[in-house]
């Protein structure tokens, strides 16, 4: 069983002048538009229970209000909730003195933000090594540290560049090495590569996947966009209107979408590209034939199905022990767009 990292329990914010007086209301069922009517408070997070695997991706997603970025915000306590509790590293945030808190800030956990957050009086090489310097490090010793993760990310060359110097992809690539300098295990990353152009965010998304393969982080991941959280996490929470309406990994939620929100989410998602061959195959063991890896995606499971001339294949682990099977009709219903869609969709018309 995966280890917890972080845990989030009964967590409630609400922004207002009296929040506490209000939130008994809130427990037993206001909604946010009601509260905003009747008490002139904002809703911004309700009941969030959420647990946080160490060494993975978790990814936070949810169109803009719903409360995302203010979640992310309560993990290192720069906003305080109204209520619940959050625990990570098995240390309650909430009951760290300020000394406690800078010092989780300074080691355990590392920040990137939408905006780059780069200082712009700084070269290149004084941002990557900012945390560091903040650490106590002498700025020499910090900025030599530093390099090997500016090297990392493709910036070698770039160490005496300011900011201003650079575009919008490369200048996240600086906040990347500069959370990655101070060796902390956690990341919290909102929105980093929304302001990006799409060919470079893809190619920043790449980026940190390739450095996830090899330092393992336990990374929060915020984004609004359906098809950056299915390449990235390895769990999924959607949040709406401050309420978390399901959490899972990827395969579940595409393939049993909790409500109509999130059916709306997923409906036009090449399924054929994110789908992979263990989602549905029928489990077991008692088939022959031709293979198939457990986490092919349907579009090459169809390939290497059909060209294998049959119509049903065994599915391996990554040991190549067979643990399933699967046909060419599952694979291609499973591809196909749910059968009643046609259905959910006329509600939203």
């Amino acid at each position: 069983m995966a280890e917890t990292k972080i845990s989030i329990e009964k967590l409630y914010k609400i922004f207002g002048p009296r929040p506490q007086s209000v939130l008994a209301a809130v427990q037993q069922g206001m909604s946010k538009q009601e509260l905003l009517e009747e008490h002139d408070h904002v809703l911004g997070l309700k009941d969030i229970n959420i647990e946080v695997s160490a060494r993975e991706i978790s990814v936070i997603m949810g169109l803009s209000g719903s409360g995302k970025s203010t979640l992310i915000r309560h993990i290192n306590r720069l906003i305080e909730p109204t209520s619940g509790r959050i625990m990570v590293n098995g240390r309650d945030v909430l009951a760290m003195t300020r000394e406690e808190l800078i010092e989780v800030r300074r080691h355990s956990i590392s920040m990137v933000f939408q905006r780059f957050g780069l200082h712009v009086h700084k070269t290149v090489a004084e941002n990557a090594a900012y945390g560091l310097a903040i650490q106590g490090m002498p700025i020499g010793e910090a900025k030599q540290q530093s390099r090997k993760w500016l090297d990392r990310v493709g910036l070698s060359g770039f160490e005496n560049h300011y900011p201003s110097q650079l575009s919008g992809g490369m200048q996240q690539r600086v906040g990347l090495a500069r959370a990655l300098a101070t060796d902390a295990d956690i990341l919290l990353m909102d929105e980093p590569f929304s302001a990006l152009d799409p060919l470079i965010r893809t190619d920043m998304q790449q980026v940190l996947l390739g450095l996830q393969e090899e330092l393992h982080k336990t990374i929060v991941f915020i984004t609004h966009d359906l098809d950056e959280a299915l390449r990235l996490g390895d769990s999924i929470a959607i949040l709406r209107d401050g309420a978390l309406i399901q959490q899972g990994n990827p395969q579940d939620i595409i393939l049993h979408p909790a409500d109509d929100y999130i059916f709306d989410f997923v409906k036009d998602i090449n399924r054929g590209r994110v789908i992979e061959a263990r989602s549905v195959m029928t489990p077991g063991e008692g088939i022959d034939g031709p293979s198939v890896a457990h986490n092919l995606v349907l579009d090459e499971a169809l390939q290497a199905v059909s060209a294998a001339g049959t119509d049903r294949a065994k599915v391996v682990d990554g040991e190549g022990k067979a643990i399933g099977s699967i046909s060419l009709k599952q694979i291609i219903d499973a591809m196909a767009r749910p059968a009643e869609e046609s259905e959910q969709e006329a509600r939203y018309r």
